[in-house]
């Protein structure tokens, strides 16, 4: 049971209204964690508006996906590695990928370089080594694309945290292993 109210579709008003329509618009639902995070629009609108704008990065939908299911494994949040799950199968990533990812494993070297740097990133709390960012980059990483890996990291973060304080129910089907 969600541990902060939620604020439905059809209780919204004003600016919240028009990011609800938005929502809507995209996804032809509003997923519970938009309706939990709604109780501050300005927080809402801030992952909403981070999302948008790493999604228009250099990194590939299946890159994003991989760092997004594996910061969300790592931090333990089964809504994200949930929902996660589901965008990766509609980006193309194979069940199989899916399961590595989650773990910061790939069967692409050039996926298992990015995954390896962002586990690096997270144990370090960001103080990598020139060596990891060398292998990423030898991996054929760009410095925009190492860049927004980061930012991706941030982003889960953000909403993993966000679910654990809020409790928010699954509305995706539940990955296998949360």
């Amino acid at each position: 049971m969600p541990r902060l109210k939620t604020v439905a579709p059809e209780d919204a008003q004003g600016r919240l209204r028009k990011m609800y329509s938005g929502l809507q618009e995209k996804n032809g639902k509003v997923f519970n964690i938009f309706q939990g995070m709604a109780n501050s629009p300005p927080a809402l609108q801030a992952y909403l508006s981070m999302s948008d704008a790493l999604s228009q990065g250099e990194l590939l939908a299946q890159d994003r996906e991989a760092v997004y299911l594996a910061v969300s494994q790592a931090n333990e949040c089964r809504y994200c590695v949930s929902a996660h799950t589901q965008v990766a199968k509609q980006a193309g990533i194979s069940d199989s990928e899916i399961k590595a990812a989650r773990n910061f494993e790939s069967e692409s070297s050039e996926h298992q370089a990015l995954l390896a740097f962002v586990r690096r990133v997270m144990e370090t709390k960001g103080f990598v080594d020139d060596a990891d960012v060398d292998k990423v980059h030898n991996a054929g990483y760009s410095d925009a694309q190492i860049a927004e890996a980061v930012g991706y990291i941030a982003l889960a973060t953000f909403s993993n945290y966000f679910n654990h304080v809020h409790d928010t129910p699954l509305d995706f089907p539940q990955a296998p292993g949360t």
